[in-house]
């Protein structure tokens, strides 16, 4: 774990989020031989342990999704079906407006009967339904040039009203919002096509076009993570201008090509919720009860990832120091010694903890007063 950590530049930082081959969870596929035949047994819906957080439940979720309907390699039920394997509760599917090379061009302009940009949702939604799984509708706008970018759209409830005014991305989030839509800035570090990228030693920034659509209520939030890169300096935007945190896949090809088997280390953002329901889920998002976790690592505004550390792990005073027991999933770096997920920790008697994987603010790790 501790390889993840010590990033100190505003710059995206990528992870591997490669599985432990040296381990197997009881989840993973079994293959077995009998006279000369192969026996697959596909893996079974992991469950993820995390207490509730107060009254909260703590959902997991992905919300930054690709099929086959923008430039995905997959049919939409299949996102259902791995986000079931995988323990997540609810997932948003965000295709592409302008960008559909699948239904015949780069446009929204496609051969008739191609431009419902509600058809993943459509497709995958009676599958979702039967696997209890919340689906969210969503979409991703994606200008090609930054500022502004790409944003995805989740909460709404039509894409196509926001493809009619595709010419303008203004008005495309004004559009999204004015749904009820949550609207987050993607990869900020993604530097447009042929744009000769960040020029050296100059950081990410929060450019004077986000402050204003942020300002008009139209952007909510910002990834810290996508896919496999983690962008610091986002803990700090999203501190200092009220704005929430998310944490995605991103994902286009399939579930293993990219993460491997469950894969804990995959990113999810966890959603402290009243209830597992979609208005429930959409009360935190926009109240910023989110919190970031991948690659090992925890990103979250300072409140919210203290109270969700203090569920997960309990403390024990005794005469030689402390005992840490960790009741969830989530590994711990408390120190220099690593708290596994389920796992104990003995060290010494300490009126302070910091834990280095859990992050509150730019590269500024979680401390825990000792009570």
């Amino acid at each position: 774990m501790s390889a993840l950590l010590g990033a100190t530049t505003s710059f995206p930082v990528h992870y591997a989020l490669a599985q432990d081959g040296t381990t197997k969870s009881a989840g993973d596929p079994l293959f077995t031989s009998a006279h000369g035949e192969i026996t697959v047994t596909a893996p079974k819906p992991r469950v993820i342990t995390i207490p509730d957080v107060g009254n909260y439940k703590v959902l997991k979720g992905d919300f930054h999704m690709h099929t086959l309907f923008s430039d995905g390699v997959v049919m939409p039920k299949v996102r259902v079906q791995e986000a079931i394997e995988n323990g997540l509760d609810c997932i948003a599917i965000t295709d592409h407006i302008e960008v559909r090379p699948n239904l015949g061009g780069n446009s929204i302009k496609l051969a008739e009967n191609n431009d419902d940009h509600n058809i993943a949702y459509n497709i995958a939604k009676p599958e979702a339904d039967k696997g209890n799984l919340i689906l969210i509708r969503g979409t991703e706008i994606t200008k090609k040039t930054m500022p502004p970018g790409h944003f995805n759209a989740i909460f709404i409830k039509d894409a196509n009203a926001i493809a009619a005014v595709v010419d303008d991305w203004k008005k495309m989030l004004a559009v999204a919002a004015d749904q009820g839509g949550f609207v987050f800035w993607n990869h900020p570090g993604w530097v447009a096509p042929n744009s000769g990228g960040l020029a050296a030693g100059v950081p990410m920034s929060f450019t004077d076009e986000h402050e204003d659509v942020r300002k008009k209520g139209h952007l909510h939030g910002v990834e810290v993570f996508n896919g496999t890169s983690h962008f610091p300096i986002v803990s700090d935007w999203c501190n200092e201008r009220n704005l929430g945190l998310v944490t995605v896949s991103d994902i286009h090809s399939t579930e293993y090509q990219m993460y491997g088997v469950q894969n804990l280390r995959r990113p999810m953002t966890l959603i402290l919720a009243e209830d597992r329901t979609e208005s429930a889920i959409r009360e935190a998002f926009f109240a910023h009860r989110t919190i970031g976790w991948a690659a090992d690592m925890i990103f979250g505004k300072p409140e919210w990832v203290e109270k969700l550390f203090r569920s997960s792990v309990e403390i024990e005073k005794s005469t030689n120091g402390l005992t840490l027991r960790n009741i969830s999933d989530i590994p711990c770096l408390v120190g220099s010694s690593e708290l596994a997920s389920k796992g104990t920790l003995e060290i010494a008697t300490a009126q302070k903890l910091t834990v280095n994987n859990w992050f509150v603010g730019t590269n500024k790790p979680l401390e825990i007063a000792v009570q």
